[in-house]
């Protein structure tokens, strides 16, 4: 069904695998645009209760294929709202908690598909770059809005206009990833926490999300009414209710995503 990446579903995890490793998972418009599609799947599939966002081979993603350009004379602005904004805003509203599972370096736009994700944790021989710089350019895909939230103002313009990989490890002290696991481990960790999650309330999660979201656009008050006028909503849910019910009676609770 796909020709760049590998869409996979287990135990209601569902791991979408960039497949370009030749080039290191480079972005092209197609990749993206099936990307796009995985990311349908799983919004339409109550099965589906985490995903797993990963590269195949030696590399997560080195950002934008160069040999993949647009026409000198495209309307940048019109075409990549088109083509890459509506897979990188369907990650951070997606349905069920998101993990990005960084296996090598994330370059670039790669970087900004990875932090556009709920969790990171990387392998420690990953790195995290902001190549924008190196070519004259400027970061784009939401680089600007992601990095400087997650690691500070300073952190992140140094690493945009010196291009200076950050090694994972640095990458987790800063708080730009949850966590760095060796190279090896990464794969059975992310689908370990994936599993974690997917088996959690997965409403009461991303609600969760989009409550830290909201945070950087409301003075204390509203965020206090936000959270409130959402935990009356969640409230009714199956889940909150049987969570309720899992605790009086000193039980698991047994979520099911409603």
């Amino acid at each position: 069904m796909f020709k760049t990446i590998l869409f996979d579903v287990q135990e209601g995890v569902a791991t979408l695998t960039l497949n370009r490793p030749d080039t290191l998972n480079a972005l092209t418009f197609e990749l993206m645009r099936e990307v796009g599609q995985a990311l349908d799947q799983v919004q339409s599939q109550p099965s589906i209760r985490a995903l797993v966002l990963t590269g195949a081979g030696r590399g997560f993603c080195s950002g934008q294929d160069l040999r993949d350009r647009a026409p000198a004379d495209a309307d940048i602005e019109t075409l990549l709202m088109s083509a890459y904004y509506p897979p990188l805003a369907a990650l951070r509203t997606c349905r069920v908690p998101v993990i990005a599972a960084v296996n090598g370096v994330a370059a670039g736009a790669g970087c900004s598909l990875a932090m556009a994700c709920d969790v990171i944790l990387a392998a420690r021989s990953a790195k995290f770059i902001q190549i924008f710089s190196r070519i004259g350019l400027v970061p784009d895909l939401g680089a600007t809005y992601l990095l400087p939230r997650a690691i500070g103002r300073a952190r992140a313009l140094r690493a945009m206009m010196t291009h200076e990989p950050i090694p994972a490890q640095t990458a987790a002290d800063w708080g730009l990833i949850s966590e760095c696991v060796d190279d090896q481990a990464l794969p059975q960790a992310a689908h370990r926490l994936a599993v974690q999650l997917a088996q959690g309330p997965t409403q009461a999660l991303v609600q969760t999300r989009a409550l830290l979201d909201a945070a950087s656009q409301n003075d204390f008050e509203a965020q206090f009414r936000l959270e409130l006028r959402v935990q009356q909503q969640i409230r009714q849910t199956h889940d909150a209710k049987e969570g309720v019910a899992a605790f009086v009676e000193k039980r698991t609770a047994k979520f099911e995503g409603r």
